[in-house]
Order: structure tokens, then sequence, then C-alpha cells
């Protein structure tokens, strides 16, 4: 029988392999001497087998992707240094363990050999963000098989299942396994950082860099996803599925080192399973959780959110149309435009609406919306019935739209935006998550109505009383 034996988070810069740095290298000196301690402390716990995740594989937003090539090979000739190049025996074995498991974990995964690699149009060459750390693995004399998996965008409670799919996959198998998180922190410590200043980020970084000292896995996971995307987060996902091999664990967990001298986190971790602990089995805390969450709001909910829930839920599961209440209350009796949203695990699961009313009441345009935004929006598949206890539900009623004669009259907080060119319009509802500037929401807009950005628009603006 198998089993996980070390866990580990590592950066991923090239500018800390000499042959990419050059001298520059000398800048994260405390991250070198990290992963010297991080090589001796892996070979100590014995593994035969490692796993690396990375955030800059074949990532997908709906389940996870393993390297499915015979031979994993990688090189940093992309940062002019060629001659830094490693391979590896590819354990096609465990990773057919790992799909079985996730699967039947209710999480999607696949093996990417070079003939899906080449339908999606992905590579299955290793990525530095596995070369650079396996770099100074290599190094120290480790060379082993591995497992090459890509960090999903998957909700944060459905990697950590992936996490414990890998672990289960390890108990079945004959491995002593080794799985690394690969992934920077934030990418916006300074105002020279590659992706620009944040102020989110250095908070972002100190609760992570705590997190992991205090091994607080569910600090971790519920994680605010705004605060993860404003601070420019890297490896956030990758730690999470590796966290999930660890569960059910005592674990002695050691920061090696942090520092961020580019503007950019960079965090060496080890995380060493002990004796087994029930007390440890972080996954039922977390979907309870999930579902004290879900239904907290419906029973708190409005009667508008209700309508459109139990409109999809019917729909969903009896293929028919409710009609409108009746009596209709008098506040559904008037007639405006109205958008559904939909999410799930705190992400879009849909989301179509009318900029202004197409029936002849709010109700009806409510039960159309909810049934749309459910089932016919384009980006995702019609919400399935087994998902149903999982969504959260907003309807915004729209308020007229009226011109504005150029973007100082707009707020992103405050107003919807609507772009016109011809017969292409756009649209973005205002106080959502991530969008902090009128530029970031005009653009969005242009880019669902498929207007470039340089083309002269129409501009409209409109404010919703938003209902949950």
């Amino acid at each position: 029988m198998g089993k996980i034996v070390f866990g580990g988070i590592v950066p991923h810069p090239p500018i800390m392999v000499p042959e990419v740095g050059r001298g520059e290298e000398k800048k994260v000196s405390s991250t070198l001497a990290a992963m010297g301690q991080f090589a001796k402390t892996l070979a100590d716990t014995g593994p035969d087998l490692v796993v690396i995740i990375s955030p800059h594989g074949s990532v997908f937003s709906d389940g996870v992707a393993i390297n499915g090539a015979s031979v994993l090979k990688g090189s940093l000739s992309r940062f002019g240094a060629p001659k830094v190049s490693l391979e590896y025996v590819n354990d096609l074995e465990f990773a057919g363990l790992v799909v079985s498991e996730a699967e039947a974990g209710g999480i999607t995964a696949i093996i990417m050999d070079r003939e899906l690699a080449g339908n999606y149009r992905v590579s299955v060459e290793l990525d530095h963000g596995v070369v650079v750390p396996m770099y100074f693995v290599d190094r120290a004399g480790i060379r082993l098989p591995m497992v090459m998996v890509s960090m999903s965008m998957l909700p944060p409670v459905e990697l950590y299942k992936f996490g414990i799919a890998l672990q289960k996959a390890a108990v079945k198998s004959d491995r002593k396994v080794a799985v690394i998180a690969s992934g920077d922190l934030s990418h916006r410590l300074t105002p020279d950082a590659p992706a620009g200043y944040a102020p989110e980020g250095k908070i972002l970084d100190k609760k992570i860099v705590q997190a992991i000292k205090d091994f607080d896995v569910p600090g971790l996971v519920s994680l605010d996803p705004n605060l993860a995307e404003k601070g420019g987060e890297c490896g956030w996902r990758s730690i999470i599925m590796m966290l999930g091999s660890l569960d059910g664990y005592e674990i002695h967990s050691e920061v090696l080192s942090y520092e961020g001298p580019f503007g950019v986190g960079y965090m060496v971790a080890v995380l060493v399973p002990g004796e087994a602990s029930e007390k440890r089995k972080m996954l039922p805390q977390m979907v309870a959780e999930r579902e004290k969450m879900i239904n907290d709001r419906r029973a708190n909910e409005s009667a508008y959110v209700r309508l459109a829930r139990e409109t999809l839920e019917q729909y969903v599961r009896e293929g028919k149309i409710p009609g409108v209440p009746d009596p209709l209350p008098e506040d559904m009796r008037k007639r405006a435009g109205v958008f559904v949203s939909i999410k799930k695990h705190g992400q879009l699961r849909g989301c179509i609406g009318t900029i202004l009313p197409t029936t002849e009441n709010l109700a009806q345009e409510i039960i159309n919306n909810a049934i749309s935004a459910g089932t016919r929006d384009p980006r995702f598949a019609p919400v399935r019935e087994e998902e149903l206890d999982e969504l959260v539900y907003s309807v915004d009623v729209l308020k007229e739209p009226e011109p504005v004669d150029d973007m100082s009259q707009l707020d992103p907080y405050r107003y919807g935006v609507i772009v016109r060119k011809g017969h292409r319009t756009g649209l973005l509802l205002p106080n959502l998550e991530g969008i902090d500037t009128v530029e970031e929401q005009v653009a969005i807009a242009r880019q669902k109505a498929g207007i470039g950005p340089d083309e002269p628009v129409e501009l409209e603006r409109f404010e919703v009383v938003r209902y949950y």
C-alpha cells in the first residue's frame, strides 16, 4: 500500500536559475538557500514518485488535465537557457489511478496525450512551472518518475477534492508519493512588479504565508477569491490541490523562506505528514460550511430570487415552465429589464437578461431569464439536476438606461454600462467583483459585443436594484 510522504510549495521564477539569471539570481538568495533545504527534506522522506502541480500547464475551468506524454521533457529555452533541460519517466499507471479516483469523487480529469493536446492546441512539454523548481531537485541528485498535473480553475473545494483523489490513488498503488505545488504568490507587491502594484498583494501574501505556517487549511480554501484576483496570485490553486493530498494527517508545516525582490512573492515550504488523524479530515467541514451558507441565504432570499430559483428548479427537474404567481404581487406587476445571475461555488454559472422589458410584467421577465441563465448561456453547459442544490442566485432589476457623453460620467460601482456600435450591443452590470475601473468595465462590455478597443461607440449607463 502506498502513501503520500511529502508535500511542498515552491516558486518558479526562471531568473533564480543561474543560467537564466546570470548573476541576478543572487537577489533571491533566501529562496536559493531554501531550495537546497527543500530538496534535502524531500530526499529524507524517501519518495519514489513526484507529482508536481503547475499553474502554467493545460489549465481548464471545468476539470484537471494530467500530462500524458510517454516521456516528460522540458527546457528553459524560452528564457535563453536551452541547455537547462530535464527529462522524466511519466508514471502513466499512477496517472490513470488518479483519473479514476477523481472521477469517482465527481471531479472531471483527463490524461492529455499528444493527440488530445493537438486537438486542444496545447503543449505536453514541461513548462517553467515544472522545470525551474525541479532544476534544483535534480541538482541535489534526486531523479524520480513524475506525474505532471496542471492546475485547474475549478472552485477551491473541488480542487481540494482532487488532492484527496491523489491521496487515494497513492494508497491504491505501491508508490511513496511526493506532491509539490509550484506557484509564485502575488505578482503585485511593488510599483515595478510585472503586473503592476496593488495593495492587496501584500495582504494576500501575508495571509497565505501565515496559513501555511499554521497549517490553516480551511483559511486557505476559503480565501476571498476577490483578494486573490486583485492581489495577482499565481499558486493559490496549486497549493489547495496539494493540501488535499494531505487530508486526514497531522502535518509538520514549515515555511523555509519568503521574499519578493522583484515585486513577486516567492515562498518555499515543506509539509511532512505524520500520523493519521480524523480531526484533520477537512472536507466534511468545508462541505457543511458551504451547505450552511446556501441554506442561510435561501432562508432569507427575496421574493424575486425565490421565483428565479424555483423556476429553474422546476424547469430542470420536470421540463415545465411555471406560471406567474397568483395572485401577482403588486411589485411584480410593473415592467422592467431583468438580469438573472447564477453562481456555483463562488463562480459564475450563468447570466442572461434583458435591457428593456420584453414581457407584460416583472414576474414573467424573471421566469424567462432564469431559464435562459440556467440553460441557454452560451458560455456554459446547461445546469444539471444534481447541481441545483449548490446554486446561488441574484436578480438585477434595471432602471431605464440614459445616454452619456463620455466615460467621466460612468462609475463601475453605481452604474452598469451599455456600449453600442450599429447592431452590436454589449452590457455589463454594475458592482461586479474584480471590476474596479470604468476602463475595465467598458473594455469587457466591448468584448462581449465584439467591438474593437479603438472603434467609436455610443455609451449608456443604468442603475439597478440587486436582489439576493
